[in-house]
């Protein structure tokens, strides 16, 4: 279930399980995209009819389905599925209130003991605008509900923050909008976790470090993510057992025993504070596009895990194996992005971009009779590997250089503190 640049990825991998090759099965997607069709059937299904998507799976006996993106989570679609009696690769819609509510999340995190940056929740714009003194600059605000990556603006001054406040809840993020969470504003570096779980085995998945700001120097507004590199080193091995020990499995147990058990993948958003790891989001789906880099990495076969999460088997695998090249994604947006973007601009070179071994895979883009055209805001993600993130880079940029995207921008510096880490080192 989806059509990004997530949901290529995932197709492109699970293409690949013996669960599809062995078998003599079939990988259904819907909407999915150009790309996705390449190893997939592609079904247009109202994703909000439960009922529908249920008939389609029963008509085709489907064993395993994996939802991608954050929506139908938190719309209840797997619960819905389970219910019919479907194997199922996401959480339960109360569950997947980690990402759709921050709130809810920040309570949980009081509740078990987990270290994250202190809040308030607020249901008003005066409410929120009182609390505003119980912090100082800079001010973090997020929209309480799912805003497409959106929805978190750090203000640099009280005007800056009242400005903010007052959009957001004037609507400037619909319904997500409706309550909004200050937090304190936390220093440090920034740092994705994954982690699998069938609700009570977890094992790592990886890590990654995502660029959400716009311009190259992580400059501009925030964005659902110009690009990311994996593993991120700066998470060593201590700290992520640490990860795991005070924030992962404490998660976990908790929504065990409160009878809301979580299954699927969890993907911490992390802070490096002086402190030590401290929680800033959950998502309850794969990044976009950190799940890029961790499938051009993934040496396991995908579907065998996806379907251990759904059926509770996980603790029967062996852990995930993961190459030990770093791999390195480059989103290519269509100018106007983060705003309006500018669709129907025609895309080519695909075939040249991935001679070498890159991958290219499609977030928004469309059929225009024989033309490939872009058709949203982050439109390809040129991915590729490399014996270090320098190398995965460069790469990476060289595929960049084979497409013809006139209408497409992106950063240049993907990957930039790692690169630097690693000159340093000689």
């Amino acid at each position: 279930m989806g059509s990004g640049g997530r949901e290529h990825a995932l197709a492109w991998k699970l293409a690949q399980s013996r669960l599809i090759t062995a078998a003599g099965g079939t990988l259904y997607a819907s909407p999915g995209n150009p790309g996705i069709a390449e190893h997939a059937e592609l079904v247009q299904l109202d994703l909000s009819n439960h009922d529908g998507v249920a008939a389609f799976c029963s008509d085709k006996r489907v064993g395993l389905v994996v939802i991608g993106p954050e929506a139908p989570l938190v719309d209840g679609l797997s619960d819905s599925l389970r219910s019919a009696g479907f194997a199922v690769f996401g959480p339960s819609r109360a569950a997947a209130q980690l990402e759709g509510s921050k709130g809810f999340t920040k309570d949980l995190c009081e509740r078990a003991g987990i270290p994250t940056a202190g809040y308030v929740r607020t249901l008003s714009l005066d409410e929120a605008l009182t609390a505003l003194d119980r912090f100082t600059p800079p001010y973090v605000l997020k929209a309480d509900g799912l805003a497409a990556g959106k929805g978190v603006v750090i203000a640099q001054d009280r005007a800056e923050a009242e400005g903010a406040l007052a959009d957001m809840f004037g609507g400037a993020f619909g319904s997500a909008g409706a309550e909004v969470v200050i937090e304190e504003f936390m220093e440090g570096e920034e740092v994705s976790f994954f982690a699998l779980t069938d609700g009570a085995m977890i094992v790592p998945f990886g890590s990654a470090q995502d660029h959400k700001r716009l311009g190259d120097g992580d400059t501009g507004p925030n964005t659902g993510g110009m690009g990311a590199y994996s593993p991120a080193r700066v998470l060593t091995p201590d700290l992520r057992n640490e990860v795991m020990r005070r924030i992962i499995a404490p998660t976990v147990k908790t929504l065990a025993e409160e009878g809301t058990p979580y299954s699927g993948v969890l993907y911490a958003g992390l802070m490096l504070t002086a402190e030590g790891p401290k929680l800033v989001e959950y998502n309850c789906r794969f990044g976009d596009p950190e799940c890029q880099v961790l499938m051009m990495r993934l040496e396991s076969d995908l579907g065998e895990y996806l379907l251990a999460c759904a059926d509770c088997s996980l603790g029967s695998l062996e852990r995930p194996r993961f190459s030990s090249d770093r791999a390195l994604t480059v989103v290519m947006a269509a100018k106007g992005y983060p705003g309006t973007p500018e669709k129907g601009g025609t895309i080519s070179g695909i075939e040249a971009a991935e001679a070498d071994g890159a991958r290219v895979f499609q977030a928004g883009t469309a059929r225009d009779g024989n033309h490939l055209v872009a058709s949203g805001g982050r439109v390809l993600n040129v991915t590729a590997k490399g014996s270090t993130v320098a190398e995965a880079q460069r790469n990476a940029y060289r595929a960049v250089d084979a497409l013809d995207f006139p209408s497409g921008f992106c950063r240049r510096d993907i990957g930039w503190r790692e690169v630097e880490r690693e000159a340093a080192a000689g």
